[in-house]
């Protein structure tokens, strides 16, 4: 299985990720998330997100997560791209991509994938909101209760 596992500062090209995971000759589904940061969190209106991370760790989770993934599903080639640091509304903030044979496999990793990534990866999310008010965010209750399905 080939894979891509980037955590970076730049922004990220959607076209040139989904091209990439095609070049597999067995690759039948192709399944893609993007997150974007959005202006509304827990009911406040959110004009900015900061994302930190602890790069050896975040790095060695990520490869720990795509070869979790692997195990579970027949896969292609798997494409995880996170950004850090300051990002404005509407920017792009991850990647995740997957091919496989069958949509069926590609539907449940590339979902395995992001249910880990919200709540088990090593990122800290700080948004801030209208009045520039600064806070660090937890993993939702959602994104927990999400978790638990893959356990």
């Amino acid at each position: 299985m080939v894979k891509l596992i980037k955590v970076q500062t730049a922004d990220f090209n959607q076209q040139q990720e989904y091209e990439r995971l095609r070049d597999h000759p067995s690759t039948g589904a192709i399944v893609t998330f993007t997150g974007l940061v959005r202006d509304i969190s827990n009911g406040e209106n959110i004009n900015a997100l900061t994302i930190e991370h602890y790069g050896i760790m975040t790095q060695k989770i990520l490869a720990e997560l795509v070869a979790n993934a692997r195990k579970r599903w027949s896969i292609n080639d798997c494409t995880v791209i996170h950004r850090v640091g300051d990002l404005q509304l509407r920017d792009q903030i991850v990647f995740v991509g997957i091919a496989s044979l069958h949509r069926g496999e590609a539907f449940a990793a590339c979902e395995f994938i992001m249910d880990f990534l919200k709540t088990q990866a090593p990122f800290w999310k700080k948004e801030t909101n209208a009045e520039g008010k600064q806070y660090w965010v937890d993993a939702a209750q959602s994104d927990q209760r999400a978790l638990e399905k893959w356990r």
